[in-house]
């Protein structure tokens, strides 16, 4: 696994062009330099093709998607190059920041990307708090029908195909006084383009009640709105430099690629109908315990994956007829697939599997892959190559894709849901090469 240092200089700059259906991506970036401690010798660290492929977007706010080859979301990619991923970024982190530490991730794309960022963190903060935006409206016992006692805070993603998010508050006196008392935000996000998302975030956090931060630290795979850096930027062109949004607090970026785009629409391009996915609600399907990896604040967000692997180990065990549980039965080719924002602990599962494969046999054959299911209406072409779609588990009646995954290829997939098993859709449960893993209700 490399090792990054924080100071990493971005002085090699390209230009690449992508003609989508509805117009011109015009990039200019540039990749980091990693510097060797030993030798000094600089080498890039991530090129953009190790990082993106792009696509359309069935969005008539913006036509294009920045689709990420690290995170495992619209394009399956093995645990371990996840993995690094989380790590690199992390580690572009510096280590004097001011405590207690907030870490936030953005729903539902970066959830599993904050949560791996924050593990990494923890080698060096080992306090610092994880917590993630959500679209779906918690219920529990102690609060009203709406979950409104626990909700802390909303805000808008100006340009997403679901704008409205929720951010909860904890349950516990401790873990809530140190919410407050936040000093440093890293706010963890698969891109950033305008900045307007961390901008509404921060404003929101301190309007809640967040009075101390002092420092942000924008902290993304690929960072787009570098160009807004240069003083004196007319009002007519990107928005202004997040140093003078970001009234009284200090900010910082940190990402493995940089750079700024230019959309330009092709001449009379063809009307798009978006599916309607912008919602918070709860749903009708009731949510099963899967301890807590960061919908509310938490500074452990493994807890409750020895149960997970339990679960996984006992529907195995059954899906393949088995007396208990055996390492050596497991095909070759898996793939484990998250469902919407619960992503992370399926995250966990597919990085032991493909930790177990590779102790078994040493077999080069032997393939684990992570992706997730979603509710971003992506069009075929570019880097989407297949689309599956069908009904959301958690009945919201909406549509939900799998994207890039062809069933056939795979000994077994995986599906890991937070929903009762009978609430996945009827495509997949008619696939006989899928193991359906749920949790007690």
């Amino acid at each position: 696994m490399r090792t990054i240092n924080h100071n990493l200089t971005s002085n090699r700059t390209y230009k690449r062009s992508i003609t989508l259906p509805r117009g011109t991506l015009d990039l200019t970036y540039q990749t980091n330099l990693a510097t060797n401690k030993n030798d000094l010798e600089q080498s890039d660290s991530y090129q953009l093709e190790d990082l993106l492929g792009f696509a359309q977007r069935i969005n008539p706010k913006r036509a294009f998607l920045f689709v990420s080859k690290v995170l495992g979301r619209h394009v399956p990619v093995t645990p371990s190059t996840m993995r690094s991923a989380f790590t690199d970024l992390a580690n572009l982190v510096p280590s004097d920041l001011p405590e207690p530490i907030l870490v936030i991730g953005m729903a539902e794309t970066a959830v599993g990307l904050s949560a791996g960022v924050h593990q990494a963190l923890q080698t060096r903060y080992p306090q610092a708090l994880l917590l993630n935006s959500t679209r779906h409206a918690q219920h529990d016992e102690d609060n009203d029908a709406n979950g409104a006692d626990s909700l802390l805070t909303t805000f808008c993603e100006d340009h997403s195909h679901a704008s409205q998010h929720l951010i909860y508050q904890s349950k516990e006196s401790l873990t809530q006084a140190q919410l407050l008392a936040s000093k440093t935000l890293i706010m963890v996000d698969d891109e950033a383009s305008t900045g307007n998302t961390c901008v509404n975030v921060v404003t929101a956090l301190r309007e809640a009640g967040l009075t101390q931060l002092e420092q942000v630290h924008l902290t993304t795979l690929v960072d787009w709105s570098l160009d807004q850096e240069k003083p004196n930027q007319q009002a007519d062109t990107k928005p202004a430099r997040m140093a003078d949004r970001l009234v009284g607090i200090e900010f910082h970026r940190h990402h493995l690629l940089s750079g700024a785009w230019q959309w330009t629409d092709a001449p009379n391009p063809e009307p798009i109908t978006m599916p309607s996915v912008d919602t918070t609600a709860a749903g009708s399907q009731a949510l099963g315990h899967t301890s807590n990896w960061g919908r509310f604040p938490t500074l452990d967000s493994t807890d409750g994956f020895d149960d997970y692997l339990s679960s996984f180990q006992a529907a195995f065990t059954r899906f393949n007829d088995q007396e208990s549980f055996d390492l050596t039965q497991l095909p070759k080719r898996i793939l484990v697939l998250g469902s919407n924002e619960f992503v992370w602990l399926p995250f966990l599962l597919a990085e032991w599997l493909e930790t177990a494969s590779k102790k078994l046999s040493g077999d080069t054959t032997a393939l684990v892959n992570f992706s997730a299911l979603t509710r971003s209406p992506i069009a075929l072409g570019g880097a989407i190559t297949t689309m599956l779609s069908f009904s959301d588990n958690y009945g919201l009646g909406m549509t939900n894709f799998a994207y890039n995954v062809e069933p056939s290829d795979w000994d077994l997939i995986v599906l890991c849901i937070e929903t009762s098993a009978d609430s996945v859709d009827a495509m997949w449960r008619g696939l006989d090469n899928v193991l359906v893993v749920s949790p007690s209700l």
